[in-house]
């Protein structure tokens, strides 16, 4: 067992006890603590909290890898989640906290008084969050099974047991403090490599200005080996794939149930806003320093690595070797390493770096545990989402409407239980690379949640049977889309599935306004509810006059 194993597991297990130990402190007693966290959350806490349910192992493990790998075109990952928060924080979140529901599908359903539009909100948050939730459990298992020097298939199911005990015990005030104490173990374990790095190659210690010197020399040495340059713009898909991908990220951001419910943890409209400003900070962190690891990594591999012999290889490929994600291959049989020969997965990168630039045992480690919180606190809010979803808006407000408190805990306990098992099992066998999967989700929650909750919040004649029929045709063409172009190699101006979210959203603002135009308007009662959303809390509307409040 050698002492770079014993080092992460300790460190690991420190990390897990602490989430576990602030779970069980925390622990949800009744319905408002399990779903909304007691609405009492501070700004700067709860930003902490958004950024760490933001900063899932898509954005930590795979954003930096993505990156690498595509260049230019890898950017709009980076521009279109950033991007979507500034979207929420002024268009929807502090709207959708002075309505003062507790889940989107209730919100819907209120807004425009149809049982059938919360029901079809809560199937779409179900399979949203289910998507999203693959892509993190699979993230946990590249994790896992670097550590322990396992196949990810066991690295995978040893998260879902983890995530399902902490979720299921906190619920979102459990889950809010967790992730406030994720948010710091993964923004340390992503910064302290690539600052050692920076300090490494350029003598600087802030990779946000010195990476654009380690571009130049990439630029130099792309040239020398006749590949395709790392920042020419388009190499690897169209300008309307880049804009339709950017434009899905930012509309998926902005309807995603599990990130707008950490809006609702807060006081006021005021505390909302605080808190995606917060949260802006927060993430800006991470994705201003993904673009300099992709650089740096990749400077590192065409300088070090490419190029050696295969018989003196660094010690730390084997490891990555022997978990599938990475393979080298002596394609002209030279015995010389080529760096078309290097195939290394998108999701490994940021992991290997630590090692890849021999930053020692502490900091691979320090990494291993940055990575885990990544996944288990994005996987804690989805899986979250998914048990309000089940056992509030369809249980509770459908099904059984009279039942107890302890009997809606039970069903919201057993809902989260379920559903990462499920996920769990399918992220044995993941149907994509997990930048690729977490995409799909944003596609989803593009083509039905923004146009149901932007027409919802600005537009006040949207009416019950026009967001029906808009989540129904926006979720039916984003689908659509995304299976015709991944299985069928269908596409529009290079519109591939990452991108069908622009259709989606498309479809189902046209159609919620034409049916909404077609069909009876709301009553008058709920126009003056949505025209009030827009105005401060201490401020009320009604019958087309504005009130102080008292």
């Amino acid at each position: 067992m050698d002492g770079q194993f014993i080092v992460s597991l300790i460190l690991i297990i420190a990390t897990f006890s602490l989430y576990i130990g602030i779970a069980v402190f925390n622990r949800a007693r009744a319905t408002s603590d399990f779903y909304v966290a007691g609405r009492g959350v501070p700004p700067v806490f709860n930003g902490m909290a958004i950024g760490a349910d933001w900063m899932s192992a898509a954005s930590f493990i795979g954003m930096a890898g993505t990156v690498m790998a595509l260049g230019y075109d890898g950017l709009a990952y980076i521009m279109g989640w950033t991007g979507g928060y500034l979207l929420l924080t002024f268009l929807l979140a502090p709207q959708l906290r002075k309505y003062g529901r507790y889940t989107v599908p209730e919100f819907i359903g209120d807004r425009y008084r149809s049982n059938t539009a919360r029901i079809i909100a809560a199937i779409a948050t179900i399979i949203i969050s289910f998507t999203y939730s693959v892509g993190q459990l699979s993230g946990s298992g590249v994790v896992i099974g670097r550590l322990l020097e396992v196949n990810t298939t066991t690295g995978t199911l040893i998260g879902v047991v983890l995530i399902a005990f902490y979720s299921a015990m906190g619920g979102m005030k459990g889950i809010t403090w967790t992730q406030v104490a994720q948010y710091l173990v993964l923004i340390v374990a992503y910064l302290i490599p690539v600052i050692f790095m920076s300090l490494q190659l350029t003598q600087n210690p802030a990779p946000w200005l010195s990476y654009g010197q380690i571009i130049e020399e990439l630029q130099i040495l792309d040239k020398q080996l006749g590949i395709t340059e790392y920042i020419v713009p388009f190499t690897g898909a169209t300008k309307w794939q880049f804009l339709a991908l950017m434009f899905t990220l930012m509309a998926g951001t902005a309807g995603l149930p599990h990130v707008i419910v950490r809006f609702y943890t807060v006081a006021t409209m005021k505390a909302a806003r605080w808190s995606g400003a917060w949260a802006l900070l927060f993430i800006g962190l991470l994705y201003l320093s993904a673009p300099a690891y992709a650089a740096f990594s990749r400077f590192i591999l065409m300088t070090e690595v490419a190029g050696s012999s295969l018989s003196n290889l660094p010690a730390w490929t084997q490891p990555w070797i022997n978990t599938g994600e990475l393979s080298l291959a002596d394609s002209n049989s030279d015995g010389i390493l080529q760096w078309t020969e290097i195939m290394i997965s998108n999701d490994i990168v940021v992991m290997a770096t630590p090692e890849i630039a021999n930053l020692g045992i502490f900091v691979v480690g320090l990494m291993a545990a940055g990575a885990m919180a990544a996944a288990l606190s994005t996987a804690g809010g989805l899986m979250i989402a998914i048990s309000a979803a089940l056992s509030h808006d369809i249980y509770f407000r459908s099904i059984n409407p009279n039942a107890s408190e302890k009997k809606r805990l039970a069903v919201g306990r057993w809902s989260i239980i379920l559903a990462t098992v499920c996920a769990g099992l399918l992220a044995l066998n993941p149907p994509g690379a997990i930048t690729q999967i977490v995409a799909w989700a944003f596609a989803l929650a593009s083509g039905s949640f923004f146009p149901a909750l932007f027409l919802g919040v600005w537009w006040k004649r949207a009416n019950g049977p026009g967001v029906v029929a808009g989540m129904i045709v926006g979720l039916t063409v984003t689908l659509s889309y995304i299976f015709a172009s991944k299985y069928g190699g269908f596409t529009i101006l290079g519109i591939i599935d990452t991108g069908a979210g622009v259709f989606g959203a498309s479809a189902a603002i046209i159609t919620n306004i034409i049916v909404s135009l077609a069909t009876k308007p709301p009553t008058q009662e709920t126009q003056d509810e949505v025209t009030d959303l827009r105005y401060p809390e201490q401020v009320q509307y009604k019958n087309g006059e504005v009130w102080l409040k008292e």
